[in-house]
């Protein structure tokens, strides 16, 4: 990027000049219709049939204008006496039950909406609003003080942690030289006009990485975040949708945002995110708003969004995401692959093979053929789509979502309480030249439970082709018929799939006392109380899970 110093507010003039958008209104909230437009899939054109069916699936779905408005809420909340953000987190801490914590959070992130009635409501269905006229709401969360304090301290690399961009003319530009970003570089991209990205603030920042690992809880999903800071003036982004939901958080300064419906039913929901779009592929915003602090935008992935700064002001938000590749669609990725395998194993019908002359008839070159053939062949495709429901592992292939789940999650972030009784607050020390209070620690009347609920379903161990897994609370575990393995987050690293999933090996005699403190939590147990064998497994199970991070004692050792 040359560098020639160019004011924001002359980036901001130009780009208003130029650009195809439409007028900012910055206190209004429009909602509008739009032309329907007809596109390719992938720029390929595709069969007359093809085509054909998709407008019959998607007559009954297709978004009218006059439904848009009721697919958008705006609340407004002026109640000042909510709890601020460090209080809460202290209170958090004093609940025992992760659970319940989780749920807390999620209330406060979406005050004064109702959890129930957003997830009822809302969720994956429609944007919402929130303007509390409350700058200090989130305050705490994260800061530009944050921001400079992490770029002098940490090893921020561009491109890894930080994206430099812009966003002018209708094009779009990342401007990530090699290297760490260093404050002398980062703030002299900042004063040209570019955005700043940080795309893991979790990994640097306590707080954003204590209310994520809450969060999961409330999600069963990965939850992340980017904080986006924008200088006077400029936008960094070009319009489009995320393959994530999100929460965007106003932090500092304004913004002014514009949120757009799913072009198509094709884009509603999306498996992945879109590429930029220039201002005429997108049509009128349902929604047109300025964020102030304090302020809180969802919407679900596949709306289209962009946003811009004022003149005078900065703005800093944060961007918490949740709920990407995890669908029905992504569980049945698992299922269908599992259940084939073993219809072909153990049916007869799925192993016969194909007609002779099916490449004759059948294919998209024949899709348009009138041919009793056809029909013959879809008939017996359903007849074994249909026998293949039989063999579907469900169980089994919602384990392998909680393992995959577990190695995305952050680690939990403990409580004081939850240090000082794990291993992490054992007595263990050197002390006068030598180590003390080494060893077991663990006896039968010692009251233990698993340091997290988690939100993996309960399942009793589940046997498939010679693998059994059994998912639970913060850990799973995988058979494969003669070892047991127990997954678990508790050394997660906060950067994104940084290792690989932590996981070892325990006896199997033991996975019946394992899902005993699953079903216990929030419970405490003693140890005499495991099902296990003897009084010597017991302790054995216990003073392992202890080791791990994975258990806490109601009493500190």
């Amino acid at each position: 990027m040359e560098k020639k110093h160019v004011s924001a507010f002359a980036l901001y003039q130009t780009a208003l000049l130029k650009s195809s958008s439409p007028e900012v209104k910055t206190s209004s909230m429009q909602v509008t219709s739009k032309k329907k437009k007809k596109r390719k899939e992938n720029g390929i054109q595709p069969p007359k049939s093809i085509k054909q069916a998709k407008r019959k699936l998607m007559g009954k779905h297709v978004i009218k204008g006059q439904e848009k408005v009721e697919r958008l809420a705006e609340v407004k909340c002026e109640d000042a006496s909510v709890e601020a953000l460090g209080d809460l987190l202290n209170d958090l801490a004093e609940i025992s039950n992760s659970r319940e914590r989780a749920s807390k959070l999620f209330q406060w992130l979406i005050h004064p909406i109702p959890s129930k009635s957003f997830f009822k409501d809302t969720w994956e269905k429609k944007p919402v609003l929130v303007q509390r006229q409350n700058i200090n709401y989130y305050k705490g969360l994260f800061s530009t003080a944050e921001f400079d304090r992490i770029l002098r301290q940490e090893n921020i690399q561009y491109g890894v942690n930080l994206d430099v961009t812009s966003y002018t003319n209708g094009k779009r530009e990342t401007h990530n030289p090699p290297g760490r970003a260093l404050p002398f570089t980062v703030w002299d991209f900042y004063e040209r006009g570019c955005s700043l990205r940080m795309l893991n603030p979790q990994a640097f920042s306590s707080t954003v990485w204590n209310v994520l690992s809450i969060l999961q809880e409330q999600f069963g999903s990965m939850a992340g975040a980017n904080v986006y800071l924008t200088p006077p003036g400029t936008q960094g982004f070009a319009p489009h949708y995320d393959d994530i939901e999100a929460f965007v958080i106003q932090l500092e300064g304004k913004k002014h945002w514009r949120v757009y419906d799913p072009r198509s039913e094709d884009e509603v929901l999306p498996v992945v995110s879109s590429p930029n779009f220039s201002q005429s592929e997108i049509g009128k915003p349902i929604l047109e708003v300025v964020l102030e602090a304090g302020d809180l935008l969802y919407f679900p992935r596949g709306f289209i969004h962009q946003g811009d700064c004022l003149p005078d002001v900065h703005s800093l938000h944060l961007t918490v995401s949740s709920y990407q590749r995890n669908s029905w669609g992504d569980l049945l990725a698992k299922v269908v692959p599992a259940a084939l395998e073993m219809a072909m194993e153990e049916d007869v019908e799925f192993r016969r093979g194909l007609p002779l002359d099916y490449l004759t008839y059948m294919g998209v070159q024949n899709s348009d053929k009138d041919d009793p053939r056809r029909v013959q062949f879809l008939s017996r495709i359903n007849g074994l789509m249909k026998k293949l429901a039989a063999y579907a592992p469900v169980d089994a292939a919602v384990d392998q979502k909680a393992i995959d789940f577990f190695h995305d999650c952050l680690p939990p972030t403990l409580t004081a309480e939850e240090l000082a009784s794990s291993v992490h607050g054992a007595p263990s020390r050197w002390e006068n030249g030598k180590a003390v209070d080494v060893g077991a620690l663990m006896k039968s009347q010692t009251r233990i439970r698993l340091i997290r609920s988690g939100i993996a379903s309960e399942t009793s161990v589940v046997e498939v082709q010679d693998t059994a897994l059994l998912h639970m609370p913060s850990i799973t575990l995988c058979s494969d018929g003669e070892a047991v393995w127990l997954y678990y987050t508790a050394d997660n690293s906060r950067v994104y799939h940084k290792e690989e999933p932590k996981s070892f090996e325990i006896k199997p005699e033991h996975t019946d006392a394992t899902e005993f403190l699953i079903h216990a939590y929030p419970k405490f147990v003693t140890v005499g109380s495991l099902p296990c064998e003897s009084a010597e497994d017991k302790v054995s199970l216990a003073g392992v899970l202890f080791e791990k991070g994975l258990i806490h004692t109601a009493e500190p050792l």
